[in-house]
């Protein structure tokens, strides 16, 4: 059983970047007691599916939306038209810099935590752990279950720039190339989507709702996006019949991607969200 006194306090000195050395980071300990109804899945999914400002937009989101619709697809489409697919790491860092723009106007108000940003780059950091554990199996890896769930607990900028990142970060592993703005561009859409869809209210924070979510998302985001992608890296025309031919040929790979969201989302969103809320709200994290 998680014991929440050593957690906080181990939770303190990770993010406070403060130990003395009396924090016991050995909190796993089986008493025989059950968790507190305080730190529960439910009041945290209660918390969850009414988001602050439910249905309203902030400006930086609006801002987001017009450099993912029109400046992200207008540098991928530079990096091919003007440098014939060969400057692919400008081109992703460029699409991270972009990404980074409405997530620090989150801090117009305030100066950025180190801690906000922490939380961010491990979320990042597992999701990457998460695609190399799994390279014996293509197409299934957690990726988009965490780049969901960090959507879903820290809102779509950061959904965004946690798929970005997790796909420029993990393909230093499994090699980058002309794809990689293209997956950063498919998993950061997924990601801020469902920052979009919960903060509407019509994404729940509930594992029904995300796995369905994710299944779809797999299937016609990022299958959509990269499938005719696939066909511009080859030089092939984007016709109807080489479209259908992709899309079919791709469906199977889809599937297994889809497959492994849902299986993730259901054995991982429980744990997770409820870790990360207790997280923001004792911290005070990426508030509005």
């Amino acid at each position: 059983m998680l014991q929440d006194e050593k957690l906080d306090r181990f939770l303190d000195a990770f993010l406070d970047g403060k130990s003395d050395g009396a924090v016991d980071t050995d909190f796993w300990e089986d008493t025989g007691e059950e968790e507190p109804a305080r730190y529960n899945l439910l009041e945290y999914t209660d918390l969850l599916t009414a988001p602050k400002n439910k249905g309203k937009l902030p400006q930086r989101t609006l801002t987001a939306i017009l450099l993912i619709i029109l400046l992200i697809p207008l540098t991928i489409w530079i990096g091919i038209y003007f440098f014939e697919d060969r400057k692919y790491l400008v081109v992703s860092l460029v699409i991270v810099v972009y990404s980074m723009i409405p997530f620090f106007m989150t801090f117009e108000s305030r100066k950025p935590q180190a801690r906000e940003m922490l939380i961010l780059a491990v979320l990042s950091a597992i999701a990457v752990a998460g695609r190399a554990a799994f390279f014996m199996v293509p197409s299934f890896k957690p990726v988009m279950a965490v780049v969901i769930i960090s959507a879903v607990c820290f809102g779509a900028e950061s959904g965004f720039l946690v798929g970005a990142v997790s796909m420029l970060a993990s393909n230093m592993l499994f090699g980058q190339g002309p794809w990689t703005p293209w997956q950063m561009f498919a998993m950061g859409i997924i990601g801020f989507l469902a920052g979009i869809l919960f903060q509407k209210g019509w994404l729940k924070a509930r594992k029904i709702s995300l796995c369905i979510y994710g299944f779809w998302a797999a299937l016609f985001i990022y299958g959509g996006i990269m499938n005719p992608a696939s066909l511009i890296m080859t030089s092939y025309a984007l016709t109807k019949r080489n479209l259908l031919a992709i899309y079919m040929s791709g469906l199977p790979v889809d599937m297994v991607h889809g497959a492994a969201t849902v299986l993730f989302l259901l054995i991982a969103s429980k744990p997770m969200i409820e870790k990360l809320e207790r997280i923001k709200t004792k911290y005070g994290l990426i508030e509005e």
